[in-house]
């Protein structure tokens, strides 16, 4: 087996992610989907629905959970199942969100169709590191990654880009807290129990 320095690997870890998400490249694509996000969700009365595939697809589902718990309702369907039923859980006034580093999986191509064809008007936003691939041109708004290598030795495994797929997710999040007026208050009525829950209740007092 061969001998590796864990503390210098560890530290060329965290600069190359610590690089990647300083490299995430802003634009006004930012202002465009948290418009949509306020628009359709919180003055039209819709969601929030994310997916993705894989690992991608785990990102997906955390953005969902933690924009629900900021006052942003919003669910995570597979794209797998949204081909078996799933995809019913779609109402109008509805945004979809789909995480793909690729931009090409296959199962996340379909869900965009699966979309139109039941609701043409649904605003479709995409997270992924290839400007060039079919979901950014199948989107309407596009965040890129900014593309950057994954720290696996083998250069496959998801690592960087679910990184910065998750920061592009907070970006999101805190940007539409921000502009709601979320409180504490507010924080604490969705968090009943576990330290979050007791810490937002003092912080709501």
């Amino acid at each position: 087996m061969a001998h590796i320095d864990i503390k210098d690997t560890m530290r060329q870890i965290v600069k190359a992610e610590a690089e990647a998400l300083l490299a995430i490249p802003y634009s006004d694509a930012y202002d465009k989907v948290v418009d949509i996000i306020i628009e359709r969700v919180h003055r039209r009365g819709g969601k929030l629905v994310s997916s993705g595939m894989g690992k991608a697809g785990q990102v997906a589902q955390n953005i969902a959970t933690t924009f629900s718990s900021t006052g942003t309702p919003a669910v995570s369907i597979h794209p797998g199942e949204a081909q078996h039923g799933d995809i019913g859980v779609l109402q109008p006034d509805d945004v979809m969100l789909l995480v793909s580093n690729s931009g090409t999986t296959k199962e996340v191509i379909e869900l965009v169709a699966l979309t139109r064809s039941m609701y043409p008007a649904i605003p479709i936003i995409a997270i992924t590191g290839n400007a060039e691939s079919e979901l950014t041109r199948l989107a309407d708004v596009t965040l890129l990654t900014g593309g950057a290598p994954e720290v696996c030795p083998l250069g496959l495994t998801p690592t960087t880009s679910i990184t910065v797929m998750s920061v592009i997710g907070d970006i999101l999040v805190v940007s539409v807290t921000r502009l709601t007026g979320f409180t504490a208050e507010d924080y604490a009525k969705r968090h009943h129990g576990g330290f979050l829950g007791r810490k937002s209740r003092r912080e709501a007092e």
